[in-house]
């Protein structure tokens, strides 16, 4: 009898999952390995920026410097003012039109539906013109609002909360009814509580879009009133401004710190959220 015949299920199972454990640490470490990388150039002299020697002195200079050299101040508070905006929004007018497709029925309902599917299906990207030429009819070019507007109906949204609320069972609305409760208080005394993992994954989902977001925000913005995190982080780290790694890896941290920030102190609750957020 071969060896693989005698195998137990169990040596099987056991010798999978080491392999799954490997895999995951190997990926784990190229994903860590940039992020490590900027960290010790950060904290070195320029001089040591690629040479790894444990006795190289440490310092902060690099981000006293980066700080002064571009206005991150400005930049962080355009960013934050922006995702706030956008994510407002966003849970508002998902909110409403997942409500209506969920528990409603109304002429054209298929259809409008089927074309909150295909906005799934176009990449942002494709309507960089269009969108460009229409806020510029509207003067909103250069502006926080011309940044987050073409964003701020969710597809994506809109269908993970009408999965939702399409679980919420019809005697809660007929209980919500029974106590007093209209058509928005029940939306947001049933639906919304029910539905708050998946609000926090939506919300999660969006911030580090729109905090990472580059391509549109570039091209939208003229002036340092308006430009976020990712685009004045480009023109700081610009050849034409100088190759120092470790004022660009400073700039960087700055730039990724309040996610990593907060991805550390709520892992668990982002773990918990996208586990009890799935489509059903």
């Amino acid at each position: 009898m071969s060896a693989a015949a005698t195998t137990s299920p169990a040596d099987l199972g056991t010798r999978t999952g080491r392999l799954d454990a490997i895999a995951a640490w190997l990926l784990a470490l190229l994903w860590i390995a940039p992020l490590v990388y900027a960290l010790w150039a950060a904290i070195h002299p320029a001089q040591f920026a690629v040479r790894f020697e444990l006795t190289a002195p440490l310092t902060f200079d690099n981000f006293t410097r980066a700080w002064t050299a571009a206005p991150f101040a400005r930049y962080i508070l355009n960013t934050v003012l922006m995702v706030t905006m956008i994510l407002a929004v966003q849970l508002a007018l998902v909110t409403l039109a997942a409500f209506a497709f969920a528990r409603y029925s109304f002429a054209g309902r298929e259809a409008m539906f089927a074309l909150v599917l295909v906005q799934l299906m176009i990449m942002p990207d494709v309507l960089i013109v269009e969108n460009y030429l229409t806020l510029e009819r509207l003067g909103l070019i250069d502006s926080l609002l011309g940044i987050g507007l073409p964003y701020m109906g969710s597809a994506f949204g809109i269908f993970l909360l009408r999965q939702t609320f399409k679980t919420v069972p019809r005697e809660l609305d007929e209980a919500a009814r029974i106590e007093g409760c209209g058509l928005l208080g029940t939306l947001w005394r049933v639906y919304v509580p029910l539905a708050r993992p998946v609000y926090v994954a939506f919300g999660l989902v969006s911030v580090s879009y729109h905090w990472n977001n580059f391509l549109w925000p570039l091209i939208v913005t003229n002036s340092v009133t308006t430009r976020p995190l990712t685009v004045g982080l480009q023109i700081f780290a610009a050849p034409e401004q100088g190759l120092d790694w470790g004022l660009i890896c400073a700039g960087t941290l700055m730039s990724s710190a309040p996610l990593v920030i907060a991805f550390l102190v709520f892992q668990r609750q982002f773990v918990q959220s996208f586990m009890r957020a799935g489509i059903r």
